[in-house]
């Protein structure tokens, strides 16, 4: 789900026309939990897209891993 939020409000982002769009400012409350963390291990100064496409990364990577994780332990389906 983490992912599917990141990516859906990286597109309202590219696709919004309006700075104070409501869809805009929904996507910025859910996923503030997930971009916080990753924002603590970023450079100041990094843009609000670029946070987005760093935390995607970081949470599919993630994803990968306990998938990965499973299977070496024998948890696969």
């Amino acid at each position: 789900m983490a992912i599917v939020y990141l990516a859906l409000h990286k597109i309202v982002s590219r696709l919004s026309k309006k700075p104070n769009s409501k869809l805009l400012w929904f996507f910025s409350i859910v996923t503030a939990p997930l971009t916080r963390p990753v924002r603590a291990w970023t450079m100041p100064g990094v843009t609000d897209d670029q946070l987005l496409s760093r935390s995607l990364v970081f949470y599919g990577l993630l994803w990968l891993f306990f998938i990965a994780l499973g299977r070496m332990a024998g948890l696969s389906r």
